[in-house]
């Protein structure tokens, strides 16, 4: 038994729309799927184990980066209409999923291309700066607090 990669990572937002302003129109990526779903239609709704408490309905977006040459697993954004959505999101050293990491080609000039669009980031760039005066990598905040984290791909060994 082998499995075969990460097929999508699922974030549930206080506002769907909000959210798409930020990964679709601020970001770039692409919106493959936007539907809004009866909870009575999908399997283990009612469940205690995966909810924390029974929904009518949810709005969801599927959100892909735009690239055929990218291996990448795609984003399912929720959101619950008319329904409040609890939590709090969680930083780098606590249990649980803590971020979400892009690739970029240039961080530098996509870091200031985001501050100079009203992007929240997660600090000062003073803090991302190395000694040398290098940026390996950035975080900022999405509509609802989740860290995004952004550097120029995996290290090479």
């Amino acid at each position: 038994m082998k499995v075969r990669g990460v097929s999508h990572i699922a974030v549930c937002v206080a506002d769907l729309e909000k959210s798409l302003e930020f990964y679709r129109d601020l970001l770039g990526l692409t919106v493959k799927m936007h539907s809004t779903q009866e909870m009575a239609q999908r399997p283990g709704a009612q469940s205690e184990h995966i909810y924390e408490r029974p929904r009518k309905s949810r709005s969801v977006a599927d959100v892909y980066v735009d690239d055929p040459e990218a291996s990448q697993p795609y984003l399912v954004l929720t959101s619950h209409p008319g329904d409040l959505v609890g939590g709090v999101p969680i930083k780098l050293d606590q249990k649980g999923i803590s971020h979400i990491s892009f690739g970029v080609e240039n961080l530098n000039a996509f870091a200031q291309e985001l501050v100079a669009k009203g992007a929240s980031l997660a600090g000062t760039m003073d803090d991302f700066t190395d000694a040398e005066g290098n940026v390996r990598t950035i975080f900022l905040y999405d509509p609802d607090g989740i860290l995004v984290q952004f550097d120029e791909g995996p290290p090479t060994y």
